[in-house]
């Protein structure tokens, strides 16, 4: 009855338990109603595969195998795993420790040991009553079990728990962060190739312009129309043209070797894949942007600045629950024998049990001071989420400020460019019908290509954005 008393009062009391320290509550963030920028919608699209609206099987193909392939995000994933073992291991600490052991222990009695006279008095004794005379030996045999617990009655350890679950879900959502920069970077890599690839044609093809000039001045310098000084500054054309081209071949290999990289392959890996000359994907139209307020749950960096405060909450409770007393529970049980066929016998039973509690008096203010730690800590926490929260705004706003103006200035440089094609097409129907020379033809055909490159530049321009908005999204 005394046994079943103390084991009632112990579940009361565990059971009874509170958890000291801070309970959390998720912060509020006040968000604003829309974003700044005219034509956001509020309608919200799932944005998990976003590299799929460019509709470009390369693109794809590069993003999936990075998904798979990158060191980076397989080490974030281990950390994953790593973060997950540790909450497991804090969990063990609720449960009751038992181990197992056994032994066999032998000891041989000294002749020398003084022990003759006693060895006298039990002369009659026999090696297996559990005596030994000198120059003999004594075997014994164990085996059983020892058990303690530590009961958590203050929630320490369930603190803990909760910071270690927290701490988990972090790395979870530190993962997801680095594979959303993993896919944006390997889109801008993919779009930067192709858009030096696509600047190598049209340098080429005023390359060609520039020689045709050359060569029809060359032909006027025969017959005393132009001057050599003419001719030699339109060499100087043409130089200027083509050295541009080994720049922007540098720059198609080096983004092969970077994308390489993302996919964890060796450098030169995929430039006979990626060299052959293919178009600048398009950037896909403006997409459902959603509210401000689902940056919440859709960014992954906000989602592990959350779970970092919720960690940071849960050791001030860890280290409150070090102010009170620490209440645990041992017990031995072992079978102990002279002879192995009586180990497992009820005279060989032997067991010890034993209760104990512990209460700091005087720890110099340690404990006050590692509250007080935490507290700092969580409060560095909180002023880390709201900063990752206004971060997430600007970078949305950000993104849809320099998508617009590069739409606006885009379709300038197409206006600019059907105005050259329009002059261009003048100066040839007056060429052909014998009114002006070639050279208006050539520098209208000049002012296209120019036109053509900044269009380039701009395309590629307008899809950078495209990828940093829908990284800004969350996506």
């Amino acid at each position: 009855m005394r046994r079943r008393g103390l084991l009632a009062v112990l579940i009361v009391l565990l059971l009874g338990g509170c958890s000291v320290g801070p309970d959390y509550q998720t912060p509020t963030s006040p968000m604003p109603a829309a974003y700044s920028e005219p034509g956001a919608t509020s309608r919200s699209d799932d944005m998990r595969e976003w590299w799929h609206l460019f509709q470009d099987p390369e693109l794809e193909s590069l993003v999936d195998r990075a998904l798979n392939g990158n060191p980076d995000l397989q080490s974030a994933l281990s950390r994953i795993r790593e973060a997950r073992a540790l909450a497991v291991m804090a969990g063990a600490a609720l449960l009751p420790q038992i181990d197992a052991d056994g032994s066999v222990n032998h000891t041989h009695i000294s002749q020398n040991s003084g022990l003759g006279s006693l060895a006298t008095l039990f002369s009659g004794a026999q090696n297996g009553s559990g005596f030994a005379f000198p120059g003999g030996g004594l075997t014994t045999y164990s085996v059983g079990f020892d058990a303690s617990w530590e009961i958590d009655i203050f929630g320490g350890v369930r603190r803990s728990v909760e910071s270690a679950v927290a701490t988990a879900d972090q790395a979870a959502w530190t993962s997801r962060d680095v594979r959303i920069s993993l896919v944006a970077e390997v889109a801008n890599d993919y779009l930067a190739l192709r858009a030096a690839q696509r600047q190598v044609v049209t340098v080429r093809r005023d390359v060609a312009r520039q020689q045709e000039i050359l060569a029809l001045l060359s032909a006027q310098r025969r017959f005393g129309f132009v001057t050599a000084m003419t001719v030699r500054d339109q060499q100087g054309q043409v130089s200027a043209a083509e050295a541009m081209l080994p720049d922007l071949d540098s720059e198609i290999a080096l983004q092969a070797h970077a994308l390489a990289l993302l996919l964890g392959e060796a450098p030169a890996a995929l430039l006979a894949e990626l060299i052959p000359v293919a178009a600048l994907p398009a950037a896909p139209p403006l997409v459902p942007l959603g509210l401000p307020s689902d940056l919440l749950r859709r960014r992954p960096d906000i989602r592990a600045a959350e779970r970092a405060l919720a960690a940071t909450s849960a050791r001030i409770g860890v280290a409150v629950a070090d102010l009170y007393p620490k209440f645990s529970l041992t017990g031995a049980f072992d079978f102990i024998a002279l002879d192995p066929g009586h180990l497992f016998k009820r005279p060989s039973r032997q067991y010890s049990a034993a209760g104990a509690i512990s209460w700091p008096i005087f720890e110099g203010g340690q404990i006050r001071a590692n509250i007080q730690v935490q507290q700092e800590e969580d409060a560095q926490a909180l002023l880390t989420y709201r900063a990752t929260v206004l971060g997430a705004l600007k970078d949305v706003e950000n993104a849809l400020t320099r998508l617009r103006e590069e739409r606006s200035k885009n379709a300038t440089l197409h206006e600019q460019l059907s105005r050259a094609q329009e002059a261009v097409a003048v100066a040839r129907g007056r060429y052909e019908a014998g009114l002006t020379p070639l050279t208006p033809v050539l520098n209208g055909q000049g002012a296209a290509l120019t036109a053509e490159r900044d269009i380039a530049t701009s395309d590629a321009a307008l899809d950078r954005d495209m990828v940093s908005l829908f990284k800004a999204l969350g996506g």
